[in-house]
């Protein structure tokens, strides 16, 4: 009798087992994306239909509107239908009995799960490059028909793609970022115009915020062009003479949806150079980078748990652990980004600490699950 030296089956890598394990999981990652961007795309609808009616919106404007919020709608759900299309195909696998026959032939559940795993780094990898892409043009295109043609509001002669630039009352204001959160321009200068449109002076601010009142500036220096050339300086008193309110400011604002990862370095590194605090945007960039790459961690987890032994498939529970994972995540990160953004710990880590803890349970759980 020959006896047998090794498993029955050592499938190589993209044989059919790995073709109907991708094909399983795609259709189920497809018609679970589709489900989730309809659904936030229902509450955005019902969010925003009193301000558009309130504005007299015409039907295609609001249509227009809600076309360029469909990337940035899919960038967020790509994550949890990733993690729930896992679940749903490995407890397919176990309810057909289709689990159990694969690994009595000799095939383990690591090498069962490699397709996925290799699915799940395609995803972020597509992730990154769509949120490089797709993400910031549709995103910057949504504020600009929510702001301009939904509720009229005026650029007021804005100009400059990285830096904000407005007319206000004869003069020319430039700032190099409007901190939405706490009411902030950071890099401001005002060029203090004659009416006959020469330079009369400029006043250099390199933080100011809004105080409920008015603009009160840190620091702060004013020039004044004297006849015959000479320069008059001096530095700026505790308040700041500008008319604008941060309603006029927030409509320029640049979300960090708006930027790619590039264009978003980019702009730490010339605000670095103005002096201009970064740690914000630096926390934001770390973000743009740790977000996609959490797929493959919460797909490891998803095989840990959906694998163990005597579990069965159960749409429900596979629902609620896919929601719990994801709300966990997001918890965590938000909570890390705020202390990275307040400055209690390093940029980076505010965003890889979440992939860092979710990475080791799921390793300890995905090395044990066999």
């Amino acid at each position: 009798m020959t006896r047998s030296k090794g498993p029955l089956l050592t499938p190589h890598l993209g044989s059919i087992l790995d073709r109907y394990l991708l094909r399983l999981f795609s259709r189920v990652f497809c018609a679970t994306l589709a489900g989730i961007v309809l659904l936030h795309m229902v509450g955005d609808i019902f969010n925003r239909v009193d301000n558009l009616m309130a504005s007299n919106a015409t039907l295609s404007t609001s249509a227009q509107y809600f076309i360029y919020r469909l990337p940035l709608l899919i960038s967020r759900g790509i994550g949890f239908a990733a993690l729930f299309a896992a679940f749903l195909t490995l407890g397919s696998l176990s309810r057909r009995h289709e689990l159990v026959a694969m690994r009595a032939c000799g095939v383990s559940l690591h090498r069962i799960t490699v397709p996925l795993l290799l699915a799940a780094v395609g995803i972020s990898i597509a992730t990154f490059f769509w949120n490089e892409t797709a993400v910031p043009f549709s995103t910057g295109k949504a504020k600009h028909s929510y702001n301009v043609q939904v509720h009229k509001k005026k650029l007021q002669s804005v100009f400059g793609n990285k830096e904000i630039w407005m007319r206000s009352n004869g003069d020319f204001i430039r700032a190099d970022d409007f901190d939405t959160d706490r009411n902030r321009l950071r890099g401001l200068v005002i060029y203090r115009l004659t009416p006959e449109f020469k330079l009369d002076g400029l006043i250099e601010v390199p933080v100011a915020t809004w105080n409920g009142d008015h603009w009160a500036p840190e620091g702060g220096t004013k020039w004044d062009f004297l006849e015959g050339g000479a320069v008059s300086r001096r530095s700026l008193s505790a308040t700041l003479p500008l008319d604008e309110r941060p309603d006029d400011f927030r409509i320029f604002a640049r979300s960090p949806d708006e930027f790619s990862y590039f264009e978003l370095s980019a702009r730490i590194d010339d605000l670095r150079k103005k002096g201009v605090d970064t740690v914000r945007d630096t926390v934001n960039l770390h973000t743009k980078a740790a977000i996609p790459l959490v797929t493959p961690l919460t797909i490891l987890l998803a095989v840990a748990l959906a694998a163990k032994p005597g579990r069965k498939d159960n749409l429900v529970l596979n629902f609620g652990l896919t929601v719990a994972i994801g709300f966990s995540y997001w918890v965590l990160l938000g909570f890390c980004v705020s202390l990275g953004k307040a400055g209690a710990i390093q940029p980076w880590l505010a965003a890889w600490l979440p992939n860092l803890l979710v990475g080791t349970l799921s390793l300890f759980l995905y090395t044990g699950s066999e």
